[in-house]
């Protein structure tokens, strides 16, 4: 990615001091990004998807590829059960979803299978 097109995301997303840049890292899951917490790349003003490098978002980011979003957890435990697959349990479309830690109870984060 070059410095422009950095830049340009660096304005749109109202970053004054951030420049992104592709070190080549791995995404960073969760990140803290202003006042929200993330397990999956977000897309934010932004054409394509894209997640933090750090655990904090200092400005190093990078867009998404299909290896960097979130990964199911198995298992995972959702009300009384522990899942070691994904499940259709509790959704209402019937499609199967499963979890991106390993309490959904607490955290509450998941993703459709």
């Amino acid at each position: 990615m070059g410095l422009r097109a950095g830049l340009l995301l660096a304005w749109a997303f109202g970053l004054l001091s951030a420049i992104s840049t592709d070190y080549g890292g791995k995404c960073f899951f969760p990140f803290h990004f202003k006042k929200g917490v993330f397990y999956d790349c977000v897309k934010f003003k932004a054409k394509h998807k894209w997640c933090s490098l750090t655990h904090h978002f200092q400005g190093f980011w990078k867009y998404c590829s299909e290896e960097d979003f979130a990964k199911c957890v198995f298992p995972f435990w959702f009300r009384r059960t522990i899942y070691w697959e994904c499940t259709d349990h509790a959704n209402l479309f019937g499609r199967k979803w499963c979890s991106l830690t390993q309490n959904f109870n607490k955290e509450k984060v998941w993703k459709f299978c």
